[in-house]
């Protein structure tokens, strides 16, 4: 019956897998080779090689010693596992110890096309919800330390800067493991906890917005990424933080008064206005913030204003619709509630000339940039002050 139904290449299949196993790795090299070239486009065949056994074995060649194998089975693997209707195969992968067998290969390869090849994997695997917090457990410290971080050339000495920038987001490798990470990013708070901890991430990724800023890359799909993973790291900050749960809640009190334009006695016990306004006037937008000698780093660098500009700076230079979206969507969640650090936000978006940027976008024909732009200018109102300032606009 099947056969008329796949042609002539459906008694080929099972031979094809079993000489997966076979003794040559030149045999196996191809056989893989070749699955990847029947499966293409073929959501058929893919369940046909998963109901065979196949995902199996091609998982047991990423351990092998030779890297054409490597290379011919994590193709085959990225065509099983592409696409939405293919989730079955995304899970058995995971079920026969397919990611932490990426993993080890990613962590041992230096050859590049390897490495595109497994991260793009990982990309494809990340959009399936049941493999978001797995891919977190076993590949979230090697994705960073191994791809992320050196690719965005955040931590390289300064003599190496310029020869490292030529390639930063025309690397695959990174665009794949950004694209992984913005999935991921969006399985839920534990999820993001343990982006937001994992060490150099936040780092990395805002220095590779940053030198994206006024160069050809701003529109690029990796910078895009890059946005999407803070806008969602940037998300319900205050609650999930310990920064955001220890802020002397009466500060936070006397801030969201005056931020809300209230008198001076209407704020009880914190006595007089000189002192209750000492929180958000006391910065005007010039050197240091009220609370940070040092500057931010790591998860720090969410929520500290002098994120404001890199954001603004996108909102105005690029245009690639989705990055306009997570932009604001960034500004939108840190601008949100009574936190102090909202607060500061808020004002930071004012003296950095950011109303009417925000203000400006509310014109783009993208339903999905306009209701981003919408709701962050909502809460950018919450600021007595801005709320005068977008009546103008």
């Amino acid at each position: 019956m099947g056969f008329q139904e796949f042609g002539w290449r459906d008694p080929e299949l099972p031979e094809v897998i079993q000489m997966l196993q076979h003794q040559f790795p030149s045999v196996q090299s191809n056989a893989a080779a070749y699955l990847q070239h029947l499966c293409f486009g073929d959501n058929k065949i893919k369940a046909e090689i998963r109901r065979q056994g196949g995902i199996q074995l091609l998982v047991d060649l990423l351990d092998h010693r030779m890297s054409e194998v490597h290379r011919s089975a994590c193709g085959a693997l990225r065509n099983l596992v592409y696409g939405k209707a293919n989730d079955e195969n995304k899970i058995a992968l995971k079920n026969c110890g397919g990611i932490p067998a990426l993993v080890r290969l990613l962590r041992k390869t230096g050859d590049v096309e390897i490495r595109e090849l497994v991260t793009g994997v990982l990309w494809n695997l990340s959009s399936c919800d049941a493999l978001k917090m797995p891919i977190i457990q076993d590949a979230l410290a090697v994705l960073t330390n191994s791809v992320i971080i050196p690719h965005s050339s955040w931590d390289s000495s300064p003599n190496h800067h310029d020869d490292s920038k030529h390639h930063l987001h025309t690397s695959q490798v990174l665009r794949n493991a950004t694209g992984c990470l913005r999935n991921v990013s969006s399985a839920g708070e534990e999820a993001r906890r343990r982006m937001r901890e994992c060490d150099g991430l936040t780092d990395a990724l805002l220095y590779v917005i940053q030198t994206s800023l006024g160069s050809g890359e701003i529109d690029s799909k990796t910078v895009e990424n890059c946005v999407c993973i803070l806008r969602n790291l940037s998300y319900r900050l205050a609650a999930e933080t310990s920064h955001g749960q220890q802020g002397g809640l009466e500060e936070l009190d006397s801030l969201l008064w005056d931020a809300n334009g209230r008198d001076g006695e209407s704020s009880g016990c914190w006595g007089k206005k000189k002192k209750k306004k000492k929180g958000v006037d006391q910065w005007d937008g010039v050197g240091p913030f009220p609370d940070t000698a040092q500057p931010p780093k790591g998860v720090q660098m969410l929520w500290h204003p002098t994120i404001v500009k890199p954001y603004l700076t996108l909102l105005s230079e690029c245009s690639n619709p989705d990055t306009l979206e997570g932009a604001a969507g960034a500004l939108q969640n840190l601008a949100a509630g009574s936190w102090k650090w909202s607060v500061y936000i808020r004002a930071a978006v004012r003296k950095e000339k950011g109303l009417p940027i925000l203000v400006e976008l509310l014109r783009i024909d993208n339903d999905k940039v306009v209701c981003a732009v919408a709701t962050a200018l909502r809460n950018m109102a919450l600021d007595i002050r801005n709320k005068e300032l977008i009546g103008e606009y």
